[in-house]
């Protein structure tokens, strides 16, 4: 079975599209930032040498300090799949990131998106 294509983009390429998504809305790069520090564990400057690296989903992940464990408490559709039922696990954390800046972008409230 071949690899999706996101497994092997830089989250770098993908990182710009979160942020328009979000102020386009109104919300803020922070906002963006705290999604994946909360998702993942990565400080802010951890987070950002993983950006200016180039790392790729797949490493991005599989080398996060803390994956949430509130983070399965996700639950909703993102790209017409429920990510609750997404049983390939990277592809589940790049869904669950989706789900969040979804929720973001909606205009839901940072306690609420994070599962506070």
């Amino acid at each position: 079975m071949t690899k999706h294509r996101i497994y092997s983009m830089s989250v770098a390429s993908v990182y710009p599209h979160y942020i328009a998504k979000a102020e386009k809305k109104g919300r803020t790069r922070a906002e963006v930032d705290g999604i994946f520090r909360w998702l993942t564990g990565y400080d802010q400057q951890a987070f950002e040498g993983e950006l200016a690296k180039g790392t790729n989903f797949e490493d991005f992940f599989a080398h996060a300090p803390a994956l949430n464990p509130a983070r399965e408490l996700i639950t909703g559709v993102v790209c017409g799949v429920r990510v609750e039922t997404i049983e390939d696990p990277l592809m589940r954390e790049v869904r669950y990131l989706d789900k969040l800046i979804d929720e973001l972008a909606r205009g839901k409230a940072m306690e609420k998106i994070l599962r506070s």
